[in-house]
């Protein structure tokens, strides 16, 4: 099986210190749903890994949560895409669950669910705990310098085997080219 883990704010939609609370605020970045249906076309199933203790800390709900997605998912079903998963932590960081980035459990959980093991496996995040819970599992961590990936870039410290690319688009164009 062929398998893409994405991170969420950032990577596919515009990301907020706010937290994206509700489908309004939910904005996808440019090319970034074209990138998605372009890998399901390529015969890739794509799965979101999201951190959003926005839930945790009371300023949105599942309901609203489910209301995001219905509406990326929307969007996407318009450019002949489609998400096959999405699994999220609703914690906060005080919460010390194991399901929260850069911990590995909620990729250790992909793992379970689509019966796969997650070496080389691309996964795109924005920021440094997204590339250490991906690399922790074995997957090939990818950089992007939307969202947050520009200030993880220049702090350092990612995982050595990291590409950076500049956009999910660029990264998509790698993955199908590195794994087709």
């Amino acid at each position: 099986m062929k398998l893409v883990i994405l991170d969420r704010d950032g990577v596919i939609n515009e990301d907020s210190v706010n937290f994206i609370k509700t489908p309004n605020e939910w904005i996808p970045i440019q090319n970034s749903l074209e990138s998605i249906a372009l890998l399901n076309q390529s015969g890739f199933k794509v799965v979101i890994a999201t951190n959003q203790s926005g839930i945790g800390q009371g300023l949105f709900d599942i309901s609203a949560l489910n209301l995001i997605h219905e509406k990326m998912f929307r969007l996407l079903s318009q450019q002949g895409g489609h998400i096959d998963a999405v699994f999220f932590c609703p914690h906060t960081a005080e919460e010390n669950c194991n399901c929260r980035k850069p911990k590995p459990g909620m990729l250790e959980e992909v793992a379970r669910r689509f019966s796969v093991n997650l070496k080389k496996v691309p996964a795109v995040g924005d920021s440094l705990r997204d590339l250490k819970a991906f690399d922790q599992v074995g997957a090939q961590p990818i950089l992007v310098k939307t969202g947050k990936g520009e200030e993880t870039l220049a702090k350092g410290g990612l995982p050595k085997n990291t590409w950076v690319c500049e956009s999910l688009a660029e990264a998509t164009q790698r993955i199908i080219s590195e794994y087709a």
